[in-house]
């Protein structure tokens, strides 16, 4: 909200929630009702193309959120070189608020305004007056109202909401009090209300205005430069009548310049050009080469999951995963989207981030967990990540960390196979076994004598029993196939305290890969502690025993770690898998052995080196422990 909040700031159904929508329902029906109900030369489609407009209108906004939020993780053409945080995120969350707005005063204007029904497709006069009068009244009104906001008076109680946004994307475009939208809605419908009252309105110049004012503001929040410089040699008095990412950047930075809506005419005439806009504009034209020191290599889990990707949702993305009844209406949404990046790019790169002099990619294949499971995928899978690791190393990247089922054990040896067919590997290959090693011993409350190990024998889990063991704790198992397994991987000296559990009195399980059923869990006792040592959380069934499920490892990110608006699958904010932190930590200490294959890094140290970069353990987070 802005610093003091003034009348009509707040939005009249904000306590509604995400059940928001509620308030256009009565005008969609009657709309459809009507045009279902009337004989056919009665019924007018005007009033029924509202609602697929306003849908336009969500999608529209949606594209523009993908394709920056796409760009702005790997661009070489960022204006401002900061990020975005979860408080900007929750800030804009309700873009979608002037859309309901918008729909319902048109919904209005159809019940009262002459000229609506039975609107024609198109007029030539129609499109001529509207353009006419944005670029006289409305440009020239908004300029001036817009200098007004600026004032201390209305910037404290309305603008500042806004402007509290200094690194903008989109949406931010649309983030403003309820009373701001109102008068913009008052503005911008002077040609549209010129139109009707002088018969010279039509569908496709409504829409198309209106998508011309989407378009354009989307575009000139932008934090990146897309206005290629050949458009303003060709036409050079364009640079009067649109403006580009970079013009209004400055307005965000700088508050006191580039007032103007979309046409910086009005800025040349009253002295109010920034004047490094030019430069600007160039200097994020040509760009700044960047390369990341690390990359983090993903993939999207469920299908659902594709909606909780940064460059999608945006809302979504910054929450810890949760599977929601809505989306599974779009289900074919991220087939589509597999398809078209595995024709058009092995990998794509999901977001950036910057710790200190450090900078971080996190790149996604298109491919789901199911994939992953089946044999006809395999060598596919594995040949995509095998270029990834050599277009990384291609590009100067110091060090690769894979994620979740990218370094599966039985799918590619823990990340061994990409070394065993390129040994003189410059880039670091991590997969973070000694980290998250380090995490689940830490995790296990002070005093346990006795654990219960659950689940498929990893590489992880060998190396938690291994230690346990040394400190005299005794490891049960509950298959005698693991058990067998574990006893080849640990030392003769420590068979004394590896044993098979039958009983299931044991208060803390570590839950390794593979399902825990809810058999198993019902057997165990009230109050046990559920330890993930997989990258997947176990399903939570028991919910009458006061059971504590913990989260997968994971750290507490320190605050130097910046432009984090996105949750790690189901993760809480601002924290990160052990998998992702050991590639930081790895390239921070400029570590120069692999981490992958049986190869497992002294764990202590590792441990000792994440504390002293700012990592935290998780136990004192509140979204540790759900019961």
């Amino acid at each position: 909200m802005a610093s003091k909040p003034g009348l009509l700031s707040d939005w009249p159904w904000q306590k509604l929630g995400n059940f928001k929508y509620v308030v256009l329902a009565p005008w969609v029906v009657q709309s459809v009702y009507s045009f279902v109900t009337k004989e056919e030369k009665e019924r007018d489609i005007t009033n029924l193309l509202i609602f697929p407009f306003l849908l336009w209108r969500l999608l529209h906004s949606q594209l523009w959120i993908s394709l920056a939020r796409y760009n702005s993780a790997k661009t070489k053409h960022r204006i401002v070189d900061k990020g975005i945080e979860f408080e900007q995120v929750d800030r804009e969350r309700n873009w979608d608020d002037q859309i309901i707005l918008n729909g319902l005063l048109y919904y209005i204007g159809f019940m009262y305004l002459p000229g609506v029904s039975r609107m024609p497709i198109w007029r030539w006069n129609g499109f001529v007056i509207t353009t006419l009068l944005h670029m006289g009244p409305v440009e020239f009104f908004y300029y001036w109202f817009h200098r007004a906001l600026h004032h201390h008076f209305l910037y404290s109680r309305y603008h500042s909401h806004h402007h509290s946004s200094i690194v903008t994307e989109p949406i931010t475009a649309v983030i403003h009090p309820f009373a701001e939208h109102l008068v913009y809605f008052l503005l911008f419908s002077i040609p549209v209300l010129t139109m009707l009252f002088t018969g010279t309105a039509s569908v496709v110049v409504f829409v198309g205005y209106v998508t011309y004012i989407d378009f354009m503001n989307y575009m000139g929040h932008c934090n990146f430069e897309l206005v290629p410089n050949w458009v303003f040699n060709i036409f050079p008095f364009l640079k009067y009548l649109m403006y580009t990412p970079s013009f209004h950047s400055l307005h965000h930075t700088q508050f006191r310049t580039n007032y103007s809506l979309f046409m910086p005419l009005y800025d040349y005439i009253y002295g109010t050009m920034d004047k490094s806009t030019d430069k600007l504009y160039e200097d994020s034209l040509m760009g700044r080469k960047e390369t990341p020191d690390v990359v983090h290599l993903i993939h999207p889990t469920t299908l659902q999951s594709f909606y909780h990707l940064s460059p999608a949702i945006a809302s979504l993305a910054s929450e810890p995963y949760n599977s929601r009844w809505y989306l599974s209406m779009f289900g074919l949404i991220p087939y589509e989207f597999m398809l078209f990046t595995w024709i058009f790019g092995s990998t794509f790169t999901v977001e950036r981030n910057v710790f200190d002099k450090l900078k971080m990619q996190t790149w996604a294949i298109p491919r789901f967990s199911f994939h992953y499971s089946k044999s006809s995928q395999k060598d596919a899978i594995n040949s995509v990540i095998e270029r990834t690791i050599l277009e990384a190393e291609s590009e100067g990247v110091k060090v690769l960390s894979l994620g979740l089922l990218n370094q599966g054990e039985q799918f590619n040896g823990n990340g061994e196979l990409y070394l065993q067919k390129h040994p003189n590997l410059k880039i670091r290959i991590v997969d973070g076994s000694s980290l998250a090693v380090a995490v689940v011993l830490h995790s296990i409350p002070k005093g346990t004598k006795q654990v219960l190990l659950s689940g498929n024998i990893s590489k992880v889990v060998c190396a938690i029993a291994k230690n346990l063991c040394q400190r005299g704790i005794q490891v049960g198992v509950v298959c005698k196939d693991n058990f067998d397994k574990l006893k080849l991987r640990i030392p003769t000296e420590l068979w004394s305290n590896l044993l098979i559990s039958t009983s299931y009195t044991q208060k803390v399980w570590l839950v390794g890969d593979g399902e825990l059923n809810e058999k198993e869990q019902r057997r165990a006792p009230e109050g046990t502690h559920f330890i993930p040592c997989s990258q997947f959380p176990p399903k939570k069934m028991v919910r009458d025993k006061d059971c504590i499920y913990y989260t997968t490892p994971a750290m507490l990110i320190p605050k130097a770690l910046q432009n984090v608006y996105s949750c790690e699958n189901w993760l809480p904010r601002r924290v990160m898998s052990a998998w992702r932190v050991a590639g930081i930590v790895h390239a921070l200490e400029g570590w120069d052995a692999h981490e992958c294959g049986d190869t497992t890094l002294d764990i202590d140290k590792v441990w000792l080196a994440s504390l002293s970069h700012g990592f935290l353990p998780m136990l004192d987070h509140p979204l540790i422990r759900n019961a």
